[in-house]
């Protein structure tokens, strides 16, 4: 009986404090890496704008480089909607190095892309670089809720 109710009190004591597992970095790290792929592979195929517009999170915030900050599903939805119809649009990205915060419910990571539109002299393509932030939604998916990105530096000089 005492086992029992020492088991019953343990039990109690690990609901009330609210007692967490240890989150695993590496497996989240390729669950976050691994759902970034898809959404980049969704963007570059540019056919599916509800598909690339559902890796953001309702509440997500999107700051493109020199253009106005578009915030909310409606607006990114626009947005997506209004860079598809760019005649020869495309673009795509690698992530890499996510970083989680201790409860493994937020991660950032940086990424490298490539954006390619009509230039003066027929299509250019731009590198940049950006930095996503993500949570895990009510939903249990992970989901960008802050997404921001800038052109590359040019190249250094060769000496």
């Amino acid at each position: 009986m005492r086992s029992l109710i020492r088991f019953a009190v343990l039990a109690s004591l690990a609901t009330i404090t609210g007692c967490t597992q240890p989150v695993d970095i590496a497996a989240a790290q390729e669950r976050l890496l691994a759902r970034d792929r898809e959404w980049s592979a969704a963007a570059m195929a540019g056919q599916d704008v509800e598909r690339i517009v559902s890796y953001w999170s309702d509440d997500a915030l999107v700051v493109p480089s020199g253009q106005p900050v578009v915030e909310g599903k409606t607006a990114i939805r626009a947005f997506v909607t209004a860079s598809l119809k760019i005649p020869g649009f495309k673009i795509h990205w690698t992530s890499e190095k996510p970083s989680f915060s201790p409860d493994g419910q937020v991660a950032y990571m940086r990424a490298a892309n490539e954006m390619t539109v009509p230039g003066e002299n027929g299509p250019m393509t731009i590198t940049g670089r950006g930095v996503t932030v993500w949570r895990v939604d009510k939903d249990g998916r992970w989901r960008c809720v802050v997404d921001i990105w800038n052109d590359a530096p040019p190249p250094a000089a060769a000496p």
